[in-house]
């Protein structure tokens, strides 16, 4: 189950809560992946180099909610106003390699990076997925130069990298601020539509909708219905279309779409094709506005999707587990085994992460399987943590073992516990009882009082 979520955010910051915008309160089975699309993310100069040194408001945001509910941030991308997110469940990221990211200018003829797109592309389970998300161009008039610069950013990501191109990945998500308008209709005809949710009447004239009809290489790209309000323009924290001297005539400026590689391949043959042969199908089973939102002149659209996976890796590259109790009294071991044709590098490391971490850098501790190995046999290794770098405190842990030559994890443990130093519980019990010896000569002092 992935959740997409595309918003133009207007330079505001994170609103107080996004429980609804993430679906945190659904019933259904939760989310295996979020992916998250922010255009006109604060980038004044200032903003923008304190946030390549450091992770951005919206990204610290987004790791404070999910990583307590078992999510990590699997990767991000940021150029200028653009932000790109992805956060998976523990349970997935061994099966999760090759992750790289790309961003392409199409502001000022390429110059500038206030519009273009930055990417994400892995594989999952074996099958390449790519996440695109974008800023075009803006204006009712500006229809070409949108298409043109989506074309040019298809064309450049990763060019020249040992990559596949865009749309030969197994699926593609597409999605942002897309700028794109309703053609023809006055502003009355259009407004009038919305009140009276006929929204249909307005779709032969959505300028995308109408691009797919002409553009081959927008044909094989697929969008739910659009069956919410136009989501720009609007009056900051309200539900009310632009009341400004301009009067922006409501658009569908920030869509999803995506593009399943095989039924291209297959539409394209003479005949259909079985199930069998499908390796992955892409279902949508949600694809709304969320009008509660008012930082913004933009509402955020998410949608929410089933990806169905053949598997074609099922077995993880590294399994690993903490041996015996683990305290910070004593050194602790860590066994692991490889796969034969695992690559393992000398600058493979194996990290102690508590139970709700971040992203890969929020370890704890952690451990070089070369310099730190104390026993190797043909089915597995031992490495060992020095006691001095164990939490005293102790509490719920996992260890993930990083692959240097994939550049991501290959291996997670179960949680497991460690054991809080008892020198450390035997003083604080010391100073509860000290406290509580205490107390009978306050309460006397309180009742003279």
């Amino acid at each position: 189950r992935l959740h997409l979520v595309t918003w133009n955010v207007g330079t505001a910051s994170p609103p107080p809560d996004v429980t609804s915008l993430l679906q945190l309160n659904s019933l259904g089975p939760t989310m295996d992946m979020y992916v998250i699309g922010l255009q006109e993310v604060n980038s004044r100069i200032t903003n923008f180099l304190s946030d390549l040194a450091f992770d951005d408001p919206w990204s610290i945001f987004f790791m404070t909610v999910l990583s307590p509910l078992g999510y990590i941030k699997l990767s991000s991308v940021r150029m200028q106003g653009l932000l790109l997110l992805i956060f998976v469940k523990h349970v997935h990221l061994p099966f999760i390699r090759d992750i790289h990211t790309h961003y392409t200018r199409t502001g000022l003829y390429g110059y500038w990076g206030n519009k273009g797109g930055v990417t994400i592309r892995m594989s999952l389970y074996g099958h390449t997925i790519c996440f695109m998300n974008c800023h075009l161009p803006a204006h009712m008039e500006n229809t070409e130069q949108r298409l043109d610069d989506f074309e040019k950013i298809l064309e450049m990501q990763f060019e020249g990298e040992n990559i596949p191109s865009t749309l030969d990945h197994d699926v593609v998500f597409w999605f942002g601020d897309l700028n794109f308008r309703i053609a023809d209709y006055g502003i009355h005809f259009v407004r009038e539509s919305i009140n009276n949710k006929r929204y249909n009447l307005l779709w032969e004239k959505d300028q995308l909708n109408m691009a797919k009809k002409k553009e081959a290489f927008l044909q094989e790209f697929i969008e739910g219905p659009l069956q919410f309000k136009p989501t720009y323009k609007f009056d900051l924290y309200s539900d009310v279309y632009d009341t400004s001297e301009k009067k922006r005539k409501p658009a569908w400026t920030d869509r999803i779409l995506w593009r399943v590689k095989n039924l291209c391949q297959h539409a394209s043959k003479e005949g259909t094709f079985s199930e069998e042969e499908q390796t992955i199908s892409v279902t949508l089973n949600n694809y709304v506005s969320h009008m509660s939102y008012g930082i913004s002149d933009h509402k955020p659209v998410t949608g929410t999707f089933g990806l169905e996976l053949k598997p074609l890796l099922s077995d993880p590259l590294v399994t690993l587990h903490p041996e015996g109790e683990w305290s910070m009294e004593h050194d602790v071991v860590i066994s692991y085994s490889a796969v034969p044709e695992f690559p393992s590098s000398a600058w493979d490391w194996i990290g102690l992460f508590k139970v709700a971490f971040r992203h890969v850098n929020d370890y704890v501790t952690y451990a070089w399987v070369e310099d730190d190995e104390i026993s190797s046999d043909k089915d597995s290794k031992q490495v060992y943590m020095s006691a001095a770098e164990i939490p005293d405190t102790g509490g719920e842990f996992l260890l993930c073992y990083y692959s240097n030559n994939l550049q991501s994890i290959v291996g997670i443990s179960q949680p497991f516990q460690i054991q809080p130093n008892r020198t450390l519980m035997e003083k604080d019990l010391t100073q509860e009882e000290n406290s509580w010896m205490q107390k009978p000569d306050n309460l006397e002092s309180h009742n003279e009082f």
